[in-house]
């Protein structure tokens, strides 16, 4: 039975209706078998901490059967027991030591399976095509290496103990009811039946209606989205008001689904909530207890043991619908990271080759991002050691595509890329990465001072040498301005400047083939010239593969190949190609037009 989700009251109660259930699995046994899976490196300290939390539970009920002994010994004026004193106080201190024992072990537990998926994560994901984060977002990786994670705290830390503590106890004293009388067995469950009836018919079509309201939740947010994202658009054009109607239909359109979905629940809520309530419960045992004592049916001192323990028997629903709710999201949660965790890597050949030089030959290459969705078709293209070879063509051409093979972002789907004589995918990647670097559009800073950013191109370079690179790449007097100069931690650097950092990078790395995707895409005009110039430091000795927009950027390079539809149409050099009259010709053509 599930209890209803909201915050918590002092009484443990929940006196809210449902949220809508976002962390749902689709199929409840693929979240349970994932959790289990990703559970096993802690599943024996849980087994051990559920262990304690039973014993714990039991002896939990000492202190009933010592307060009866009391009871009995007080109604007989004989003297007081000291063994049924100890009793109650071992019971209490047992319960406390094996609970905290539990919570200790789960806790820590906790902590090991948090750092160990993590771990597992960064092996995983240290291993897969670099491609795969150009498709994934870093926030749907943020939020598995977190907030997921995060998810599984309260299961592995909280809910194997305090379910088995709050299920135990209960039974136990059931069964000791039981033993007692069988009448007071029953008078402690009075109240149960009636919850169940009443949740029951607030869950009727829970998961129907938790799908309209997510529908509705997405409605609403798509058009805060569409609201903030365009409000200056539709500012200038006069349709502010127009806009803002959109947003407030969404809103009150969720409001009133929810508002309907959940009145009719709050009174419903309210009376089951006061049905496991303990003045209730207290007041339906205390009740019975007299009646039943006054029948003779029943001694005072078990009539009162029946009361005491009738009051704890109620807070299972509580704690088993806590429980039931944290283990539908866990197992949400853990069924995303069974599926990051399950990203392909990338091949590794069982033999690895190493590339001779800086030759590149892209050899009758086909590729596809999915079935029936063919990018390139059939590219065959050389790059000779020690040249520029640059790849231009309108937009969806198949260009950044296929400029990505080559550092192996994606594995083709047809035909073979070599570098140095060597299919890529018979080079170890580290080794690729030693021969092949590239310095794309979106520019990649990482957390860290400028030095750092600069020697993730060779970590083990000194001072002197990041230096050097980056007065290559023209950006030396920029760092020197920041505060801390190098030591500049997360610096403030403009798209221009930022590439510049990354052409540094590039230049320690000292690859022999390079990559650049349009290089100069961010630079403002006033660092295009500086960023121009690190480039022709950076291609000096290289073989280059240059993806432009810009003609003129290009119009030097040795080899211009044109795409178009995924297959390379012209090749030559700008003079030859302007000579040809194609589409090179008519690109250049229109450029040349719009500047003029």
């Amino acid at each position: 039975m599930t209890a209803p989700a909201a915050e918590r009251t002092p009484t443990g109660e929940r006196p809210d209706p449902p949220p809508p259930p976002q962390d749902e699995p689709d199929d409840p046994r693929l979240a349970a078998a994932a959790l289990s899976e990703l559970r096993r490196p802690v599943a024996g300290r849980t087994r051990l901490a559920v262990a304690l939390a039973a014993v714990g539970a039991l002896a939990a009920l000492v202190p009933f059967a010592g307060l009866a002994a009391l009871g009995d010994l007080l109604l007989a004026d004989g003297p007081l027991d000291r063994p049924a004193v100890v009793a109650v106080a071992a019971g209490l201190l047992a319960r406390g030591l094996l609970l905290g024992a539990a919570l200790t072990i789960t806790h820590f537990a906790d902590v090991d399976l948090q750092a160990h998926l993590r771990r597992r994560i960064v092996r995983r994901l240290g291993r897969v095509p670099l491609g795969w984060f150009g498709e994934h977002s870093s926030g749907s990786v943020r939020k598995a290496a977190q907030n997921d994670i995060a998810a599984l705290h309260h299961l592995i830390a909280h809910h194997a103990v305090e379910t088995t503590a709050a299920t135990v106890l209960p039974l136990g004293g059931l069964a000791y009811l039981l033993w007692l009388d069988w009448r007071l067995a029953l008078l402690a469950l009075g109240t149960l039946p009636l919850y169940a009836l009443a949740y029951a018919w607030m869950m009727r079509g829970y998961r129907e209606k938790a799908a309209r309201l997510d529908a509705a939740t997405a409605r609403i947010s798509s058009a805060v989205v569409e609201f903030v994202t365009g409000i200056g658009v539709v500012k200038t054009f006069g349709r502010a008001r127009r806009a803002h109607d959109a947003y407030r239909e969404a809103a009150e359109e969720f409001g009133n689904f929810y508002a309907d979905w959940v009145r009719p629940m709050l009174r419903v809520e309210a009376l089951s909530s006061m049905l496991i309530s303990a003045p209730v419960v207290g007041l339906l045992n205390l009740l019975g207890a007299v009646w039943f004592t006054a029948q003779g049916r029943v001694t005072p001192v078990d009539a009162l043991t029946g009361f005491l323990i009738a009051l704890v028997i109620p807070t299972t629903a509580v704690a088993l619908g806590f429980g039931a709710q944290d283990r539908r999201t866990a197992a949400a949660a853990a069924l995303r990271l069974r599926a990051l965790l399950d990203t392909p890597e990338l091949p590794v050949a069982a033999e690895p080759r190493v590339p001779a030089g800086g030759a590149v030959e892209f050899d009758d290459v086909r590729f596809g991002y999915g079935p029936g969705s063919e990018v390139l078709r059939g590219v065959d293209l050389d790059l000779a050691p020690g040249t520029v070879t640059a790849l231009v063509g309108p937009s969806g051409a198949g260009k950044s595509t296929l400029a990505t093979l080559l550092p192996r972002f994606h594995d083709v789907t047809g035909g073979a890329v070599r570098v140095g004589g060597v299919d890529v995918r018979e080079v170890d990647p580290e080794e690729l990465y030693r021969s092949v670097g590239f310095v794309l559009q979106d520019v990649a800073l990482v957390h860290g001072t400028v030095a750092d950013n600069i020697r993730l191109g060779r970590p083990d370079a000194t001072d002197d040498e990041v230096v050097a690179a980056a007065r290559a790449a023209q950006i030396h007097d920029r760092v020197l301005q920041l505060p801390e100069g190098y030591g500049a931690v997360d610096a403030l650097l403009s798209g221009g400047e930022a590439q510049r950092v990354a052409i540094a990078r590039a230049l320690l790395a000292d690859t022999p083939v390079l990559v650049l995707d349009e290089a100069t895409a961010f630079a403002d005009p006033e660092s295009e010239a500086a960023v121009q110039d690190a480039l022709s430091e950076l291609a000096r000795g290289r073989t280059l593969l240059v993806i432009a927009h810009r003609l003129r950027t290009i119009a030097g390079a040795d080899q211009i190949a044109v795409l178009d539809g995924g297959v390379v149409v012209e090749r030559g050099a700008h003079d030859d190609l302007l000579a040809l009259g194609g589409k090179y010709a008519r690109m250049w053509t229109a450029q040349e037009g719009e500047q003029r």
